[in-house]
């Protein structure tokens, strides 16, 4: 029996994807974006975060580590991650919500009523769910066992991709998958390293390859002033020689994700300025003048 690790389920995601959809966050991701906004996503290993500031000392996650990871006393919570196995009683005892989990091991046959709750709505918005991270086919074999069991029950579904993974785990989940959210965050190679610490030449290939089987594909393009602002008009060129693109959104970044950066106890890459609404529309209308 397959097992995935997962962050979150999100119901009612307007989003991620056509109507309203529910979305598996996985985790595990094989770029380092310097604006991630999934810090939690990046390592498929489980971990625990801890809010610092909505700690209220109560001293019970202290009361039920194993390994003694946290110690609270005389108004100071310790928090040792070298000790801590991430085994998250902790954070199901944490009454101040000061404690999150991420990383929760799943079957195919766990996850699928869950995702069936909100059938109705799929129905009759058009919409169904989304396989999403992190970077789910990190977890491929278990993303195609689900998805397959969900086109067996007719559920419309998506995979939200980064792109840098190799050509079988893409293949593994085209035949069960509607459509493809596909991100491009650098045409220019060196870009792309800078931006994401990856290149992005299998990223563009493995777009190319959606393409020619004629696989429908809405691109999202992050918008980062001074990172990848000036690749806008090339990336608009590349789609343009595309067929089955079906939409393409500008993302416009945001930094709403610092406090799990320190809850998380990894650096804080998220950059400093954030697009203006200008920005924005100068990118949307230059992406239409190209591909329209």
């Amino acid at each position: 029996m397959k097992k995935a690790v997962i962050n979150d389920i999100k119901r009612f995601a307007v989003h991620d994807g056509d109507g309203i959809r529910t979305t598996v966050f996985f985790k595990g991701c094989p770029l380092k974006c310097l604006w991630c906004h999934n810090p939690e996503g990046i390592t498929v290993k489980p971990e625990i975060a801890y809010y610092e500031h909505k700690c209220i000392d109560c001293g019970e996650c202290a009361y039920v580590c194993p390994t003694r990871a946290h110690i609270v006393k005389c108004g100071k919570h310790d928090f040792d991650r070298e000790a801590c196995i991430a085994c998250g009683r902790c954070t199901e005892s944490c009454l101040g919500g000061a404690l999150t989990f991420y990383g929760k091991e799943t079957t195919v046959e766990e996850l699928l009523p869950q995702l069936l709750e909100d059938r109705d709505f799929y129905e009759s918005s058009g919409g169904g769910v989304t396989l999403s991270g992190g970077e789910c086919l990190v977890q491929a074999d278990f993303c195609a066992e689900l998805l397959k069991e969900l086109k067996r029950l007719g559920i419309h579904t998506a995979v939200d991709t980064c792109g840098f993974i190799s050509k079988s785990a893409l293949d593994k989940v085209i035949p069960y998958t509607d459509v493809f959210l596909y991100d491009v965050k650098a045409y220019d190679e060196d870009v792309h390293i800078r931006c994401t610490g990856q290149s992005n030449k299998i990223i563009l290939e493995n777009l190319l390859y959606l393409d020619s089987l004629g696989k429908n594909i809405e691109i999202r393009i992050p918008y980062v002033p001074e990172y990848n602002s000036d690749q806008i008009e090339k990336i608009a060129l590349l789609l343009s020689e595309l067929k089955h693109i079906t939409k393409i959104r500008v993302l416009p970044y945001h930094n709403y994700a610092g406090s799990k950066y320190e809850a998380l106890n990894i650096p804080n890459t998220l950059p400093n300025r954030l697009p203006t609404d200008a920005e924005i529309k100068s990118a949307v209308e230059t992406i239409k003048s190209i591909t329209n």
